[in-house]
């Protein structure tokens, strides 16, 4: 009866201990499958935001107004003749200040009177009126 006692007490321990390390596995699965939703949910929100960047970048691009205007020759030609012309123009205005800045610094220089500046400019001013 001994060995039958024990037996059925060893019986229940096992089956107890079966019982609490289910239960861990149940809270453990749960805690498990939290976790993953919660990264589910982080990566959703994380995919959601980068719509959202992509979204904007795309309306600040202007890609739309771009496909458009490949769409319309004459569109392009329009503006390309436009953008030269003020290119151009903007060339030319730069070019005038440029120069107009370097012959007042050069005055500036030959009013110094800097001896080899003065013998340059001299020179120069010397073959300007032969020609």
């Amino acid at each position: 009866m001994k060995k039958k006692n024990k037996k059925s007490i060893e019986g229940i321990n096992m089956q107890r201990e079966t019982r609490k390390t289910e239960r861990v596995l149940r809270k453990s699965k749960l805690k498990y499958s939290l976790r993953i939703a919660k990264k589910k949910q982080l990566n959703i929100h994380f995919l959601q935001k980068q719509i959202e960047n992509l979204n904007k970048a795309l309306a600040e691009s202007n890609i739309r107004e771009f496909a458009e205007l490949l769409g319309n020759s004459k569109k392009i030609l329009w503006k390309n003749l436009i953008a030269g012309i003020f290119r151009g123009i903007g060339i030319g205005i730069g070019v005038t200040v440029i120069t107009a800045i370097l012959i007042i610094l050069l005055q500036k220089i030959v009013t110094l009177n800097i001896p080899v500046i003065r013998r340059i400019y001299s020179r120069y001013r010397r073959d300007c009126a032969k020609k």
